[in-house]
């Protein structure tokens, strides 16, 4: 298995492809919009440059993985010969849907179709495919090219075999794979989604400040960042996007999100992918300070 389509051209896309190509993969990047695609190139030779600059990989390592990389927005082009598809598209389950029941039509009959979702349904994604058995979740974290977990996770008629080939292409990305089931928020989200709501509703009842709420949590539970900068560096509009799905999915109010949240999502303070969100961001740098309307 040496030929990986990646769909899906931003944050966790370019991510993907660039693990894949590190480890001499043979990745066609796939988007719509060959802005992005430029970008994503961009975006992947300066996160290898820093790597060389910290003396983790060589120039010869960069341009290697650079070469195993092409670009693509032909969809049926893109997976015609692939091994493994990788879907990283916008959190949206119909676009989901509409995705997999291409990429299911053009790519070969033995490829695996992987999501990079977060919260939707394997099961959902696989039903409108003719191949179910082989549709698997493949949920990486930001950063990719950083982050050591991949939640594998199994849709209802998930193959075992198909299982398995995953897990170990993830442990050959040097990747740590951890096998789930196929429930709302499966369990990464899960978890995390509500702590970040909740944290939103601590700001939302006055109970203390952004950074107050983030300083308890770094330093009282040893998180490496507080739960309102996490939701900024994720997205809020992500983050509202999977609570939406544990609350459908659950039924439970306790995954509703905080008002809070749906406003600053509807006015488009997203986080850092904006400028603002919890916290304002200084374009190209990794400066942040509380937002003025927190302060």
């Amino acid at each position: 298995m040496k030929k990986i389509c990646v769909i899906g051209a931003g944050t966790m896309g370019n991510g993907i492809a660039h693990v894949f190509a590190m480890h001499q993969y043979d990745v066609v990047l796939c988007d719509i919009d060959q802005n992005a695609l430029d970008k994503a190139i961009k975006t992947i030779t300066v996160n290898m440059d820093r790597m060389i600059a910290k003396e983790k990989i060589t120039e010869q390592d960069k341009f290697e993985t650079l070469a195993h990389i092409i670009t693509s927005t032909n969809l049926s082009q893109s997976v015609e010969r692939a091994d493994l598809v990788v879907e990283a598209a916008t959190e949206n389950v119909d676009l989901k849907l509409k995705i997999f029941k291409q990429i299911d039509e053009f790519a070969p009959a033995e490829a695996i179709l992987a999501s990079n979702t977060s919260s939707i349904s394997i099961t959902k994604i696989a039903s409108v495919t003719k191949r179910p058995g082989k549709v698997i979740g493949m949920h990486f974290m930001n950063p990719v090219p950083v982050m050591k977990l991949v939640e594998i996770v199994n849709g209802y008629e998930t193959d075992g075999n198909v299982s398995q080939t995953i897990v170990d292409i993830s442990k050959k990305l040097g990747k740590t794979p951890v096998e789930v089931n196929d429930y709302p928020g499966f369990v990464a989200n899960r978890i995390l989604m509500p702590m970040i709501n909740e944290a939103v509703y601590t700001l939302y009842e006055g109970v203390a400040g952004v950074q107050e709420i983030d300083t308890v949590m770094m330093l009282g539970m040893a998180h490496p960042m507080g739960p309102l900068q996490l939701a900024d560096l994720i997205g809020l509009d992500v983050c509202l996007s999977i609570l939406n799905v544990l609350h459908d999915g659950f039924g439970n109010p306790k995954y509703a999100p905080c008002p809070l949240m749906v406003n600053m999502v509807t006015a488009g303070k997203l986080g850092r992918k904006t400028g603002t969100g919890f916290y304002n961001y200084t374009h190209g740098t990794k400066e942040w300070v509380v937002a003025d309307r927190f302060k």
